[in-house]
């Protein structure tokens, strides 16, 4: 009987030895959900996306063009929408002094559209989301 006692002692504490060493056991940390957001339509039909840029880990600025219209549409998506926080976006036809379109607040998820009727010519568009700044300058020409 005192040897069947050691033996489920003995499993009882290899049981809690092997709990114990997994719960102390160093995880591997998955990588950190930096998906890239995906362009959300929101210039409207007809437009398809040219150029992206990131927003660093944040999110992703979007250049659409609609070759019906000659029309090029700006708008920059975080990655997670969440609480409100800054966020700015301009266009204008490379060589224009000032901005063609803007859009900007404090916003959820996404700023934009903006919009440039750019054809023929190049397109600068920049902003910043939560003080995270990107920027085009001199693209898609035509």
């Amino acid at each position: 009987m005192s040897r069947m006692k050691r033996v489920v002692q003995g499993a009882v504490a290899a049981g809690v030895s092997a709990v114990a060493l997994t719960a102390l056991a160093p995880t591997a940390s998955a990588a950190p959900a930096t998906a890239t957001a995906a362009y959300n339509g929101a210039c409207g039909t007809g437009y398809k996306t040219v150029n992206s840029t990131p927003v660093g880990t944040i999110g992703t600025a979007y250049l659409t063009y609609n070759s019906a219209t000659g029309m090029n549409c700006a708008v920059a998506i975080r990655n997670m929408a969440g609480d409100p926080v800054s966020m700015d976006l301009f266009i204008r036809r490379s060589g224009d002094e000032i901005f063609n379109d803007q859009d900007g607040g404090l916003l959820r998820s996404y700023v934009g559209p903006v919009h440039v009727d750019a054809a023929g010519s190049c397109v600068d568009w920049w902003g910043q989301i939560d003080g995270v700044h990107f920027g085009k300058s001199g693209t898609n020409c035509g």
